[in-house]
């Protein structure tokens, strides 16, 4: 019999003369607590009410008041990068999330997936007995490793959490999310016609899963992780709160801005003598706008609060769960975001995006034609400039830049039974990768040295811990390197050197600015002609840090590396078929048909009475392309930003078993759709656009248009015949527009 080293009792002849022994399970800490983090995407620093603005938080509030507000809460200007850091207490760039999980550069840095080398804090928790949940927008694991197939080893369960229900990718619709539970693509359970919204959805799981916990094992602590999808675009709400806000908008983005700076010194938030710096770049005075503009600005406006508002409710319902289950005292909870306001929207801000990302324009008439749908399933709508601006009051510049409006986001800090602070302020620096070192600080635990036999690179952050409890907690000593894009900055005690860089300019011509950050709040007084060695010493220590964190090469070549990406993870596959039986396949994984000539084709069998339904679309109500089965005809229809070009076929579609397809060619940006049936030209249609950059952030189905229709069919339209397999099949060409692609991409992040 084979000795089995590791069982510690004894083994005899019979059960008499032996005796049994069980491995002692992981204990958490004495006095953990439940962990509950609350992340937002792209909401300013000014947006909660109680950081200075009008939006309706009360739960969030109610939170700050019972807790703690950081004011020098730092992230990484970007999504994937700030949750890498949160996730793993490392640099991001360090842990090879140098930019975002889109695509792979091939530096060591640029990787677009966590490496194993860095643990996350689930998978530390884990050790010391915690269960794990994970909820909503994951994006740090490269989507073209999204698909059915993975691998898994990237998505949260196999980076140590134990549930998953979420979504994948940078964004998602509201109202018809790419959902996966655990490692499996799921519909969601309802529609905007049924009173579905995202937020809603995962809240309603976090509670769940916390529920199930509860009843299982009580005793145990559990670090629950939602991430929602608001307030990134599309921003999508219901529509009597986005009607609300109309009239508490309508003073304008000047105003309101001069507003939250107001309420900001009064509570504490800044310094009394914090200057409002002028308006970002290209963002024009209120009043010079006319009244349409206005209309429709305060409309877009509204649709985002009302998203912020919508969700603040539902964080309530989560909330008051944990008290109806008598944990609340125990729970740590968290609240924040990941970087910066969007500056996504544009100086004139968007009904439908895609449209404009397919070369689409949206008129001013169009939009104000539109503009009562704002907020609905069929639009995906970003804010402009202005009050991208407004959001990150008193600082410059948004999201991607490494400017206060870039990386200083809001933190509330919650836990009755460990804060005895109530309604306290705090003004130390900290940063998303000193979350984790944080947590680890309050269990008393160290980070592991391997994990999963892998040995661990050392934590990069910084526990701020200390400060929870005492105001006067000393400040950070490490400095703190920031890069996105080409943007550079660098904090080091107090003080801030930071350069903008200029997409496609030579990095060594970028302008410097330094600030006292300490007595300049909103980066107003650039300190760099004053205090030269000062500025050297941090330009210099920002190279030390670049190249310790492989920060290294700058790459400012952001549209680029998305169309590169693509080219490369399809390499020289011009074949795709489709089987009867595949589920959703996400866009990064799908046919990239952009930009190329192709042909579509469908293996069916049709009964004597008739088929109807899809065969095969990619896309949403925004923006995709369908084949289906209509009244007894073959229809192609493309959709860009609502607009629809359809071609039906000339011909009804016989019974029995067929080929049915659409032939595309480009020629001089006109693209000729041609449908087929059995190989025969059957009807074609001009259309002078059409994916040339982009298709939709939805992805793609087979024999059904899961619940946003491409086309005008109720979803999900399933064909009712025989679907045995659908082949896709790409002509041998170069892809006609590149840098279109990769623009139309980084304008989704």
């Amino acid at each position: 019999m084979m000795d089995d080293k590791s069982f510690c009792g004894t083994i005899g002849t019979t059960v008499a003369d032996s005796s049994p022994a069980w491995d002692a399970p992981p204990r958490p800490p004495k006095g953990a607590p439940n962990i509950l983090v609350v992340l937002f995407d792209d909401v300013g620093f000014s947006d909660f009410g109680c950081y200075g603005s009008s939006i309706a938080t009360p739960t969030i509030d109610a939170l700050a008041a019972e807790g703690l507000r950081y004011t020098g809460f730092h992230t990484t200007a970007m999504c994937s990068t700030t949750r890498a850091a949160l996730l793993t207490g490392r640099n991001h760039h360090s842990v090879g999330v140098g930019c975002l999980a889109n695509f792979d550069s091939g530096y060591p840095g640029y990787r677009g997936k966590i490496a194993r080398e860095a643990g996350t804090l689930a998978e530390m928790l884990r050790a010391h007995g915690y269960r794990n949940y994970m909820l909503g927008k994951w994006h740090v694991t490269p989507l073209t490793e999204s698909g059915a197939t993975g691998p898994f080893d990237g998505w949260p369960l196999g980076r140590g959490f134990d549930r998953y229900y979420g979504f994948m990718d940078a964004e998602t619709d509201q109202y018809a999310p790419e959902l996966v539970r655990d490692n499996t693509p799921v519909d969601p359970p309802g529609t905007h016609a049924t009173g579905y919204h995202l937020t809603s959805d995962l809240i309603d799981q976090a509670i769940r899963y916390i529920a199930d916990h509860t009843a299982d094992a009580p005793q145990t602590p559990w670090l629950t992780w939602v991430a929602l999808g608001a307030c990134h675009a599309p921003h999508q709400a219901p529509g009597e709160l986005i009607a609300k806000y109309d009239e508490l908008f309508a003073h304008g983005w000047d105003e309101e801005r001069d507003r939250r700076i107001g309420k900001q010194k009064a509570t504490g938030i800044v310094p009394p003598d914090t200057l409002l710096p002028p308006r970002n770049d290209h963002v024009q005075a209120w009043s010079e706008h006319g009244e349409d503009e206005r209309r429709l600005f305060t409309r877009l406006q509204a649709a985002y609060a009302a998203m912020l508002e919508h969700a603040d409710q539902h964080i309530g319902r989560l909330v008051s769960f944990l008290d109806t289950a008598g944990i609340r005292d125990d729970t740590l909870i968290l609240v924040l975001s990941d970087n910066g306001a969007s500056q996504e929207g544009g100086p004139r801000g968007f009904v439908n995006a895609m449209g404009p990302f397919n070369f689409k324009p949206e008129s001013m008439e169009e939009k104000i034609r539109r503009i009562d749908d704002i907020g609905g399933p069929d639009t995906h709508s970003n804010f402009p400039w202005g009050w991208a601006t407004v959001s990150n009051t008193p600082l410059r510049r948004y999201k991607q830049n490494t400017h206060g409006g870039g990386i200083r986001d809001p933190l509330v800090v919650s836990w009755r039974n460990g804060l005895a602070a109530r309604g306290e302020l705090r003004h130390q620096f900290c940063h998303a990768s000193d979350l984790t070192p944080t947590l680890l600080d309050i269990l008393g635990v160290e980070a592991p040295s391997t994990i999963n036999g892998v040995a661990q690179m050392p934590i990069g952050g910084c526990s701020f811990a200390a400060s929870l409890k005492n105001s006067a907690a000393p400040p950070r000593a490490k400095p703190q390197y920031f890069e996105m894009f080409g943007h550079r900055g660098l904090w080091h005690q107090g003080w801030k050197a930071v350069a903008w860089h200029p997409p496609g300019s030579d990095f060594a011509k970028d302008k410097w600015e330094l600030f006292h950050l300490d007595r300049d709040f909103s980066e107003m007084n650039d300190l760099a002609a004053k205090e030269p060695e000062k500025l050297t010493q941090l330009i210099d220590l920002w190279w030390t840090e670049a190249r310790a964190n492989k920060v290294l090469p700058l790459d400012d070549r952001f549209a680029q590396r998305f169309a590169e990406n693509a080219t490369r993870f399809h390499g020289a596959r011009k074949r795709f078929v489709f089987h009867r039986g595949v589920g959703h396949v996400p866009t990064d994984v799908a046919p990239d048909v952009r930009s190329r000539d192709y042909t579509m084709e469908a293996d069916v069998r049709i009964d004597v009475d008739g088929a109807r339904g899809v065969l095969i679309a990619h896309g949403d109500a925004t923006s995709g392309y369908s084949l289906y089965v209509k009244d007894g005809r073959l229809v192609h229809d493309v959709n860009i930003g609502g607009l629809h070009q359809i071609v039906v076929s000339d011909r009804p579609v016989p019974t029995g078993n067929h080929a049915l397809g659409v032939r595309v060619r480009r020629s001089k940006g006109v693209g000729t759709y041609t449908l087929l049936i059995d190989g025969k030209p059957a009807g074609s249609v001009d259309c002078a656009f059409g994916f040339t950059n982009f298709i939709s952030w939805s992805g793609l189905d087979i024999g059904r248009d899961r619940s946003s229709p491409v086309s005008h069919y109720e979803a999900p339209f399933a064909f009712t015949g025989l679907l045995r397999k659908v082949t896709v099949t790409m002509d041998d060409q170069a892809r006609l527009d590149g840098d279109g692609i990769g623009h139309a991409e980084m304008a989704r992040q």
